[in-house]
C-alpha cells in the first residue's frame, strides 16, 4: 500500500469512526431522478435533522453495497476515500433502490442519562425496566449497532416497486413515490428478521423544497406499517430503531445491547 493511500485511509477511518450513533445515518442522492444514461450519484450521511456530513467510500466498513435494478443487482463500486461514496451509472430505466449495510460498530455509554434520553427518543419501550432486570450497571457499558439503509430513485420513467431486499431490519415502501398517487400518504412497512414490526416508532424527516425540515412520529400497525405524508417537491427520510439484549449479561465480557438502525430516503416529485 502506497503512503499516500495509506494517509486517505488512516483519515476517513478515523473520521468514519468518530460519527455519533445516536444521529441517523441516510444514503443522500445528488438527484432523485435520473435518465438511463446518467450516473446515479450520491452520499452516504449522518447528521441531525436530515443535514449531516458526507462520507467516504471505504469498504471495510460495509458489508453491503449495490444497486438494484429490476431484476439486476450491481455492487456499488469505487476507489477507497472516494467522495461522493456513489457514483455509478444509472442502469436500465424503472425503480432503483440503493441498499447500504454498514459493518458493526461499539458504542460505550459513560452517562445513564444518555442511555435513558436515547431509549426515550426512539420510543424502545421496556428497555430500560430489561436492563435493571438484567443487573446492568447505570454507565460503563457497551453497545453494537449497525445500519441498513435504502433510497428509491427514479431511472427514467421510474416505474417499479421498492420490496424487501433481506436485511435484517428495513423499511419498505409500499406505493411509488415517484409514479403513484400519494394523495392519502405514502404506506411504509417496518420489517425485522423477515417479519413486521408492531408497534414500531418511525421517525419522518421532511425537507421542504426551500431546505426546512419538519419531524413527525407514527407507529405501525397490526401488520408493521405506518402510512406517513408525501407532498410534491419534498425530501424524506424515515428511520426506525430495533433495540435487543445480546446474550450477555456481564459489562465485563462485552456488549450487552445491540441496535439496529433502518433507514429510507425517496423524494416526490413536483
Amino acid at each position: 500500500m502506497s503512503i499516500v493511500r495509506f494517509l486517505v485511509l488512516a483519515v476517513v477511518t478515523v473520521a468514519f469512526s468518530g460519527i455519533a450513533h445516536a444521529h441517523e445515518f441516510w444514503i443522500s442522492p445528488e438527484d432523485y431522478t435520473v435518465t438511463p444514461d446518467d450516473q446515479i450519484v450520491g452520499n452516504l450521511r449522518n447528521g441531525e435533522e436530515f443535514v449531516g456530513s458526507g462520507y467516504s467510500y471505504l469498504p471495510e466498513r460495509f458489508t453491503r453495497f449495490e444497486i438494484i435494478n429490476g431484476d439486476t443487482v450491481r455492487p456499488v463500486e469505487g476507489r477507497i476515500g472516494d467522495k461522493p461514496a456513489l457514483n455509478m451509472p444509472a442502469g436500465d430505466g424503472g425503480l432503483a433502490i440503493v441498499v447500504h449495510e454498514t459493518t458493526t460498530s461499539r458504542l460505550t455509554y459513560t452517562e445513564w442519562e444518555k442511555f435513558v434520553r436515547f431509549v426515550e427518543h426512539k420510543a424502545m419501550d421496556g428497555t430500560l425496566e430489561a436492563h435493571a432486570e438484567r443487573g446492568l450497571p447505570d454507565a460503563g457499558f457497551v453497545e453494537l449497532y449497525s445500519r441498513y439503509c435504502k433510497a428509491l430513485i427514479a431511472v427514467g420513467d421510474g416505474t417499479g416497486t421498492d420490496r424487501p431486499v433481506g436485511m435484517l431490519t428495513e423499511i419498505v415502501a409500499e406505493a411509488n413515490p415517484y409514479t403513484d398517487d400519494l394523495s392519502d400518504g405514502l404506506p411504509l412497512r417496518v420489517l425485522y428478521d423477515g417479519a413486521p414490526r408492531v408497534g414500531a416508532q418511525v421517525e419522518l424527516f421532511e425537507k421542504a423544497p426551500d431546505g426546512e425540515v419538519t419531524i413527525t412520529l407514527h407507529t405501525t400497525d397490526a401488520e408493521g406499517r405506518a402510512t406517513v405524508p408525501a407532498k410534491a417537491g419534498h425530501e424524506y427520510l424515515a428511520d426506525a430503531v430495533v433495540m435487543r439484549p445480546t446474550e450477555n449479561d456481564s459489562v465485563e465480557d462485552g456488549p450487552v445491547w445491540e441496535t439496529l438502525w433502518a433507514a429510507l430516503t425517496f423524494q416526490v416529485p413536483e
